[in-house]
């Protein structure tokens, strides 16, 4: 169906072909999705108020695509999974955010342009042009869908009036300290011809064939020294660690994995003097040179215990002493393997003082030492660290144990021949020994006192994070905003100048901005001289850092901040945020880092972005495997909406696992979710018809008669659905709600087609499922909310269902689980006995509640000893200890001793509640045996069948 209302025939892949025929004869979903659309559209349903009340303000985001202009049944699951939760907080009563925008700047979009300029020289295609018709092509996408977005605060990450906002906070942030320039070596893609931040390297393969490839096309990477830009996200690793704690409603996965990207580690910094040999350093001078170089360790209480020294292959000694001896300068070069299984290294001729021992020990270069982490040189004691271990053994390194396991509370003191370090390391805290005066200490008072008393080594902490690199080698991006002048160096570009626009699309190899020479050549703001633009633009999670904010605030009248404070104050923390577990340790993790360092400069008021975070899972092909265009799995969204209707591709997606399990394609799933918005439409529309001739089966003049039990137990119904869809939707768990749903609508229809069904709570029953289901199916039941629109239910509003009232529940169902057990066991009984018997048609079957006397046994052996049982001398007490259990005499020891032996006491609803349940079900038993359904009292009963009920089980006779 086109944007125009007209439709559009063929399959996805080949618009000329005919369409194939419709996949039911139920209702007419093209004309539904149609009309709705354009209604909620016309009535600005889903935008949201500019004024919320911040008590019931739900803000409930999807992480903004990227625009590939196309969707895959992925984005269908994620789409829809926020766009009914919206719909239920709408539905609820709550004011509703739910925007959507583009994460339009990117690499992909620029290698389109290049491609399309490859096979066509004369095409005029540019990484904006690409990129407005992908933004056009899935908003109406989305659109067919049904979502539920606020489009009046719809964003394009490329637009200049939103790039601007990237420059500004890049610029706030240098002026903050947030910001600086350095050369580092960097992670290259020589695929994307750019840097990666070190989150956006994957490691693939393991152990030996382990390599590190880029994450966006697996391409291996390689290392350059690059001048970049960097926020200094490292100086927020305590809060951005610590604050973890704090998000209850995270995944605790995606915590971990930050956890672990921070990497925080306490330990010491400690220098060893290590010494160079004279002449060798080009000084002139022929004395031996020493340098203090510094090691960092957790394990200072195994110094005595350091028998060589490590340098990593690109530390300043190491690579003075490749320039040295050509062993050394053959191993940083062609041996070293950081990603191998084995340690492997090289001798040097240097040697480094052991600070404690005062001892001379080898310095070598080994792979195992990186520079990026700890200090890029440590103190290695192979008698406690296992690669240590490893590779003094092939290196012929004396092994040295200085820590013994720590004695048993009552064993002798620690003893060194506990354990062999010749054999294996021993990596545990225990009480040193070999170690001087410090033999005896605890590991942990060890190292507090070497700390004290060593002077070159101070406690210290550690992180695996490292600054965020943003600056990236393309076109397509947020230029950033700095002038680089002969004179001044580095200068901002001035707020007033701002966006720095991109130039027009320059297709060349190597950073395309640097082939601009008209826009690169510039004046410098501070002294007027000639400069030169910055070429590099920002890595594009710098964008998807702050959008949410923008949502929440809009425009800032003022202009002077990307966002209103004030109006985003009462939306913020987003309280729902749905996305890929994949962005865990980078979008996350910078979107909460540009957060806390916004709430620092005054212009946001929240530690935190995403109160809430739920990861979902993929869809799979029907193979089980990810689904892909090149494996032939995939599954157009746009055939299933022709085919199906939006509603079945939503309620498919939604309905088919948790949010955050991946889940198969299925055919017949799809199949079976469109049958029931058929029968959903069509009981709505049989209720409608009620109000004039009744349908088969329903009773019209019900209304002057009390209710039956019959009308009873599906009014229960009806309201325990209430409040556990309810519930589902709360925790997000769709697949329930759905599946409640489901058996809500079929007991309707048994109701309305096999028994004197009341017309009012059939009536009332239409409209809660309507109103329950409409978050996952809203066209359908939008069509079926105005059918049942002048009914006794539904009234004559003219409302939309996506606006309505959600269903309350009006009577007290707290024991509806424990009476449907009861309910379907007793059923479960009397099919075991027609069966057993072979009894092919039964006539009636009496049913016999248990004795009151009985249920009050029950209770004086609960209260005696729990609901787990005791033993048998203890129940049969607790019951014949009462004076009215002593004078039922036999019968009562007998009730009391089947009680001591069956061990758990069995659950019950009472008699009364038993009696009640009962007889409301009884037409569901009428219906499967064809037979009178008698329920009795225990006195109503004969003796024999009434001595044979009880408790949670009563008696059962079949004529």
């Amino acid at each position: 169906m086109n944007r125009d209302g007209s439709t559009t025939t063929g399959d996805a892949k080949d618009p000329g072909t005919t369409p194939e025929p419709a996949a039911n004869d139920g209702y007419d979903h093209e004309r539904v999705e149609r009309e709705y659309q354009t209604a909620w559209r016309d009535a600005d349903v889903f935008e949201a108020p500019d004024d919320p009340d911040p008590a019931s303000a739900a803000y409930v985001l999807a992480m903004f695509p990227y625009t590939s202009g196309e969707l895959h049944m992925g984005h269908v699951r994620n789409y829809a999974i926020t766009d009914a939760y919206a719909r239920f907080r709408r539905l609820q009563g709550d004011d509703v955010l739910h925007p959507m925008g583009w994460d339009a700047f990117g690499l992909p979009a620029e290698n389109a342009a290049l491609a399309a300029r490859e096979d066509d020289p004369d095409a005029d295609v540019d990484p904006e042009s690409y990129t407005r018709e992908c933004i056009a092509s899935m908003k109406a996408a989305f659109e067919d869908l049904g979502m539920g977005f606020d489009w009046s605060r719809e964003l394009a990450t490329c637009d200049p009036d939103y790039y601007r906002w990237n420059q500004w906070l890049f610029t706030e942030f240098r002026d903050a300290g947030l910001v600086d320039r350095r050369e580092r070596a960097v992670n290259w893609c020589p695929d994307c011809e750019t840097v990666l931040a070190d989150e956006q390297v994957e490691e693939v393969g393991g152990g030996a064939n382990a390599t590190e490839v880029c994450w966006r096309c697996d391409t291996g990477i390689e290392e350059r020294d690059l001048e970049q830009w960097f926020f200094r996200i490292t100086e927020y690793a305590d809060e951005l660690l610590d604050d973890l704690d704090a998000l209850d409603d995270w995944p605790a996965s995606v915590r971990d994995q930050q956890r672990n990207w921070i990497g925080r580690t306490e330990g010491a910094a400690v220098d060893f003097a290590v010494s160079v040999p004279g002449g060798e350093d080009g000084d002139g001078d022929d004395a031996d040179d020493e340098h203090a170089v510094t090691a960092f360790t957790t394990r200072l209480d195994t110094i005595h215990g350091a028998t060589f020294f490590a340098l990593a292959p690109d530390h300043p000694l190491a690579e003075a002493a490749a320039e040295r001896d050509p062993a050394v300068r053959e191993f940083v070069e062609e041996v070293a393997d950081p990603e191998g299984d084995e340690p492997q290294g090289v001798a040097t001729d240097m040697t480094a003082t052991n600070p404690a021992t005062g001892e001379e020990i080898p310095v070598y270069v080994a792979d195992f030492v990186l520079s990026d982490v700890g200090t890029g040189a440590l103190m290695a004691v192979p008698g406690h660290d296992e690669r240590d271990h490893a590779f003094a053994s092939e290196h012929d390194l004396p092994i040295r144990q200085v820590v013994a396991p720590a004695p048993d509370d009552d064993a002798e003191p620690a003893d060194a021949d506990d354990v062999d370090v010749q054999e294996a390391a021993f990596t545990d805290d225990g009480v040193l020994v070999n170690s001087g005066e410090y033999s005896g200490l605890e590991s942990q008072a060890a190292r507090d006192a070497l700390v004290d008393d060593l002077p070159s080594a101070a406690s210290t902490t550690q992180y695996r994070l490292r600054d965020w690199g943003v600056s990236r080698q393309r076109y397509w991006g947020t230029p950033i905003p700095i002038v680089h002048c002969p004179d001044c160096g580095p200068v901002s570009v001035p707020e007033d100048d701002l966006p720095v626009e991109l130039p027009e699309f320059v297709a060349s190899t190597g950073n395309p901005l640097d082939a601009a020479d008209e826009w690169r050549e510039t004046t410098c703001p501070d002294c007027g001289g000639p400069a030169e633009r910055e070429t590099d633009t920002m890595d594009t999670f710098v964008d998807s850092s702050w959008y949410y904010a923008r949502f929440a605030g809009g425009e800032d009248a003022a202009d002077a901040a990307p966002f209103d404070a004030d109006a985003a104050a009462p939306w913020l923390p987003v309280d729902e945020y749905v996305g890929g577990s994949e962005h865990a340790v980078m979008h996350l993790l910078y979107a909460r880092f540009v957060a806390k360092a916004l709430r620092d400069l005054g212009h946001l008021d929240v530690d935190e972005p995403f109160e809430g975070l739920t990861t979902q899972g993929m869809v799979l092909g029907s193979d089980g495997a990810k689904m892909s265009k090149s494996g032939d799995n995939g599954v157009a969204p746009e055939r299933i909406v022709r085919e199906y209707g939006a509603d079945t591709a939503r309620a498919f997606a939604l309905g088919a696992a948790e949010p955050e399990r991946d889940f198969a394609w299925d055919p017949d799933g799809v199949e079976r979710r469109r049958r029931l918005l058929d029968r959903v439409h069509a009981l709505a529309e049989d209720v409608a018809a009620s109000e004039g001739d009744a349908p088969a089966g329903v009773d019209a003049a019900t209304a002057d008669r009390d209710p039956s039990p019959t009308d009873e137990y599906v009014a229960r119904e009806v309201d325990a659905a209430v409040e556990s869809v309810t519930a589902a939707y709360d925790a997000m768990r769709f697949d329930r709600a759905l599946r409640d749903v489901d058996a809500l609508v079929s007991l309707l229809a048994r109701y309305r087609d096999e028994a004197a069904a009341d017309a009012g709570v059939l009536a009332r029953g239409a409209s809660v499922v309507v109103r329950v289901l409409a978050p996952v199916a809203p066209h359908v039941c939008e069509d079926a909310w105005s059918a049942l629109q002048g009914t006794a239910v539904a009234g004559d509003s003219g409302e939309f269902v996506a606006t309505a009232p959600w269903p309350v529940v009006e009577r007290d169902v707290d024991d509806h689980d424990a009476a449907s057990r009861f309910v379907e066991r007793t059923r479960e009984d009397v099919r075991d006995i027609v069966d057993t018997a072979g009894i092919d048609d039964p006539e009636r079957i009496v049913v016999v509640v248990a004795p009151e006397w009985t249920y009050d046994a029950l209770a004086l052996a609960r209260d005696a000893v729990g609901d787990d049982g005791g033993r048998p001398g203890e129940v049969t007490s607790a019951v014949m200890q009462d004076a009215a259990m002593r004078e039922r005499g036999d019968a009562a020891a007998e009730y009391a001793r089947d009680l001591a032996d069956g061990g758990t006491l069995p659950a019950n609803l009472g008699a009364a509640r038993e009696r009640a349940a009962l007889e409301r079900a009884a037409w569901l038993l009428e219906r499967e045996f064809g037979a009178a359904i008698v329920v009795h009292a225990a006195d109503e009963a004969s003796d024999d069948l009434a001595g044979r009920a009880r408790p949670g089980r009563p008696a059962i006779h079949v004529d």
